[in-house]
């Protein structure tokens, strides 16, 4: 089947939908029924068979978006600042334990969606009544993550740039603590861990390639053979490079540390 890539919110996920025979370039809007109601979303991806599973049934877009339709689109961007800042003030009024994120409009203003984060479930009735017979639209209240409102946010990283999740990341990829020991990155929380306090997504970018290596590196204190014959016991190694340096024994009394490549050293079973 022949499907466009769409997207929605910059680095949100990509949906694929049949172009129906329209002529759709990249970067072009389009008008398509969601879950969520009827979006607006930029084309990312042109025309190409779909290769991949995809869970989701692929629908026909609904047209091709013409200029009413982004005057239409960027009203509503304005429209989500104004809806924000009221359902703050009347979270504040109503003395909710909730934190507003973001605030977003569908394509065709059937629903106005509120993301928030809190500590524990909240009672928001009240708050969507009140919100309700303001804006006289279908309200939703969403609460999610710490990852997910860093995602929407965004900010710097400790690297000094821009946070992976919120630049180029679609999807959240799983993170262990593991990749930060085969890495052998400081377990100091503090240095591990991203804006939203969990571990750093960046970690998992290194890491097939870190596992692949530590496969073929010996561990420390593994008995060696030098390429002059000697013997030794290695002290420490260097992943990237793979090379160890080995604690070689020269005499009785005498050893010295020496570096080898992988290819120069011969374990001793």
């Amino acid at each position: 089947m022949r499907v466009i890539g769409v997207r929605f919110r910059e680095v949100g996920n990509i949906c694929y939908y049949d172009p129906d025979d329209i002529d759709i370039d990249i970067n072009d809007r389009v008008i398509v029924e969601t879950e969520r109601g009827v979006e607006c979303g930029r084309v990312i991806l042109g025309t190409r068979e779909l290769s991949e599973a995809y869970d989701n049934p692929i629908k026909k877009i609904i047209k091709k978006a013409d200029l009413e339709d982004i005057v239409r689109y960027e009203e509503n961007i304005k429209k989500e600042k104004e809806a924000f800042d009221i359902c703050k003030a009347k979270i504040i009024e109503l003395n909710l334990p909730m934190k507003l994120i973001s605030a977003e409009y569908t394509f065709d203003n059937a629903k106005v969606l509120f993301y928030f984060t809190a500590e524990s479930r909240v009672d928001f009735r009240e708050l969507v009544k009140i919100l309700a017979s303001i804006f006289r639209v279908r309200i939703e209240l969403r609460q999610v993550g710490v990852r997910d409102e860093t995602k929407m946010v965004g900010g710097m990283g400790s690297c000094g740039r821009a946070l992976c999740c919120h630049s180029y990341l679609s999807d959240f990829v799983p993170v262990s603590i593991k990749m930060a020991k085969e890495q052998s990155l400081s377990l100091n929380p503090a240095k591990i861990s991203g804006v939203c306090g969990r571990l750093m997504c960046c970690l998992k970018n290194e890491a097939d390639t870190y596992e692949y290596l530590n496969k073929k590196m010996p561990k420390e204190g593994v008995a060696v053979s030098t390429p002059a014959g000697e013997s030794g016991v290695i002290v420490s190694t260097s992943v990237l490079r793979q090379t160890v340096k080995v604690l070689v024994t020269k005499s009785e009394d005498s050893k010295e540390i020496e570096e080898y490549s992988l290819s120069e050293i011969r374990i001793k079973s």
